[in-house]
């Protein structure tokens, strides 16, 4: 990075950060850096809940900030945007696209925050899926995640393997866990686990727990989705549904597990807030539970 970090893209941006209410980034000095590790359990956050406020890669980093998150799993747009990042490319574009990269990893670092995931998604090609995992790298993820699919956990295996990157499989309502044999997708690679979303888990079980699961699989799980839904399926705000986000955290403290946990906003925004003001309360939500 050069050493303004306004860059022009989130100067042409200001317009939809006006527009949204997000200001763009005045980055994080030492001092000011945001912590969101409590009592040893990382409290991080999915992009994907800033997605009514926040485009680019500046202004998901400032949302961060905001909300005093130091981890994050990075949805594909904002990285892509950054790296221009689109359709196919040369061996040439492909260095400057992973050179860009490193320069996003070091503005998020620089800032205080660690990405730890990416969700930029595979592609069909080896070499596409080659060059997710080599993003995986220069932004300094240690797994990438995408939906719950065998076919494509048997051709991303190898190169999982092959870069020492973890693959999170993500559930909804009806693709979860097996929890009466030892799951069959993680027989496909050592790199192979689970991006537990225990709200859906809740919500495609009518009701039951998910730390069973996280009992059975803690050391395949590479980060988790916090939501609260109801046995019935709806969305809720944090406190007001069924999935024992509390008793979750507070097993990931007592194991020590290490994996993040992701703040992931579904429910709908009351009027008048905002995807960062209700992040804000997830994340308080968490440090209460940790306290």
């Amino acid at each position: 990075m050069k050493s303004n970090p306004l860059t022009r893209r989130s100067f042409l941006g200001s317009a939809f950060a006006a527009a949204t209410g997000l200001t763009l980034p005045r980055f994080a000095s030492a001092a000011a850096k945001p912590n969101s590790v409590f009592n040893g359990v990382r409290i991080g956050c999915i992009t994907y809940s800033y997605r009514s406020m926040a485009k680019t890669a500046e202004e998901t980093l400032k949302a961060l900030l905001d909300d005093g998150l130091s981890e994050t799993e990075l949805m594909g747009g904002p990285i892509q945007d950054f790296a221009g990042i689109k359709g196919k490319a040369t061996d040439a574009e492909r260095e400057q696209q992973l050179i860009k990269c490193r320069e996003l990893r070091k503005m998020y670092n620089d800032a205080g925050v660690n990405i730890h995931i990416h969700k930029m998604g595979f592609g069909q090609s080896d070499e596409e899926i080659e060059f997710s995992f080599l993003v995986a790298k220069a932004l300094g993820c240690t797994g990438v995640t995408t939906e719950r699919n065998a076919i494509l956990a048997a051709r991303v295996a190898p190169f999982a393997d092959k870069h020492k990157i973890w693959v999170g499989f993500h559930n909804h309502t009806n693709n979860l866990p097996e929890m009466d044999k030892f799951d069959s997708i993680l027989d496909l690679g050592q790199y192979i686990g689970f991006n537990l979303d225990i709200g859906h888990y809740v919500a495609g079980t009518k009701g039951k727990s998910p730390i069973p699961v996280l009992e059975k699989y803690h050391d395949r799980i590479v980060n988790l989705h916090l939501k609260d839904r109801t046995a019935d399926g709806g969305n809720v705000a944090w406190g007001q549904g069924q999935t024992p986000i509390k008793e979750v955290l507070q097993l990931i403290r007592k194991e020590k597990w290490t994996f993040p946990s992701e703040i992931e906003l579904e429910y709908q925004i009351p009027d008048g807030s905002s995807a960062v003001k209700e992040v804000a309360k997830c994340v308080q939500y968490c440090q209460e539970a940790l306290a």
